[in-house]
């Protein structure tokens, strides 16, 4: 594991950074989620807070849709360094695109069926969800589920799904089984993260297609690992926009930045951050339970505690709906309990680290 990244990384790293910033800067993301989601089916439009303009082009211009998928199936085969790359930026940005839901987390629960949807999810012009509530650990992976099939028929409910509002297929675990289905009905539901929205789906007999097999604990635990690039980004962001800030600000007529209480929270957090860095890069690289699990553990709390001291340093701007500071904190305060809480990886590491737990 290393914390230098490769020139393909930083390439990918550039060509998604500049299109964001040209694209989704904070006052567009903003303004998109002051509209109301309102209700939807699968089959029917609906007024979604996911920029689907801006992910066409990502995934079409860019390609970062298929990149786990394989050659053979349509996709780029990258690595999983690569999706991290794009994770850290599409969490600099919070930019509202299913990237994570529908390229990470569909697409590695559809892999090993090799089934033909990956081509077209590959291209970027279908997008799929995993039908799990996003509040789901590897640990607990079926929390929020009632789903039960029965002669190919899907009943019941799930609740807290990430990326059901923009997806074009609901890829459904049920007893170890996927099944594919179009005809689900999707409720967005209130949500502290207004760019990643989720809602409750449900199956009233719905049609379904078996397409394999599926590891679900290990899917999700997949998602942890790369989940840690995104909380990384988010962090990145609130450092350099509060270092930025603090230099510009004055106060009795010298830069807020200049005085010793500030250098050191900010010494600190910049600490905190690199240490985020060296935890996602290993997490990508040996995606173990014990990696995944202090991964988690340390990024979701520095991305919480990078987006509260960037509000706080932010003065009196930074409570105000006006500036973006509050879209990171938000995602983070969400990103923290997705896919396993803090608590759910503490005890994991805990028990693979073999630490006696209390009597």
């Amino acid at each position: 594991m290393t914390l230098l990244y490769s020139e393909v990384e930083e390439e990918l790293r550039a060509a998604v950074r500049g299109l964001l910033a040209d694209r989704c800067p904070p006052a567009a993301v903003l303004k998109r989620i002051e509209s109301d989601p309102g209700h939807r089916t699968l089959d029917n439009s609906v007024n979604s807070m996911g920029d689907l303009d801006l992910w066409k082009t990502l995934a079409g211009e860019i390609g970062v849709a298929g990149l786990l998928i394989p050659e053979e199936l349509g996709g780029a085969g990258a690595s999983a360094s690569e999706v991290a790359v794009v994770l850290e930026e599409l969490g600099r940005a919070v930019a509202p695109v299913p990237f994570f839901t529908s390229s990470v987390l569909a697409t590695q629960a559809l892999l090993p069926t090799g089934d033909a949807l990956l081509g077209e999810l590959a291209e970027g012009w279908r997008t799929a969800a995993l039908a799990v509530s996003f509040a789901a650990s590897p640990y607990r992976p079926l929390r929020g589920s009632s789903v039960r099939v029965e002669d190919g028929q899907l009943s019941g409910t799930v609740t807290g799904v990430a990326g059901a509002d923009v997806a074009d297929v609901l890829l459904v675990p049920v007893d170890g089984e996927l099944y594919a289905t179009e005809g689900a009905a999707v409720e967005l539901v209130p949500s502290l993260d207004l760019t990643r929205p989720v809602a409750t789906v449900t199956f009233e007999r719905t049609e379904a297609r078996r397409v394999g097999a599926c590891d679900l604990a290990g899917v999700l635990r997949s998602g942890a690992a790369l989940l840690a690039s995104e909380q990384l980004g988010v962090a990145e962001w609130c450092l350099d926009s509060t270092l930025g800030y603090v230099k510009e600000r004055h106060q009795f007529a010298r830069p807020v930045g200049s005085f010793q209480a500030i250098k050191h929270r900010l010494a600190d957090l910049w600490l905190d951050v690199v240490r985020a860095r060296a935890a996602a890069r290993n997490a990508v690289a040996d995606p173990s339970p014990l990696s995944v699990a202090v991964a988690q553990l340390w990024n979701a709390a520095v991305a919480v505690h990078a987006a509260e001291e960037a509000l706080q340093l932010h003065g009196g701007i930074g409570m105000t709906w006006e500036h973006p500071v509050h879209l990171y904190l938000k995602r983070a305060k969400a990103s923290e309990i997705a896919l396993g809480t803090p608590g759910d990886h503490r005890e994991a590491l805990a028990s693979l680290a073999g630490v006696p737990g209390p009597e």
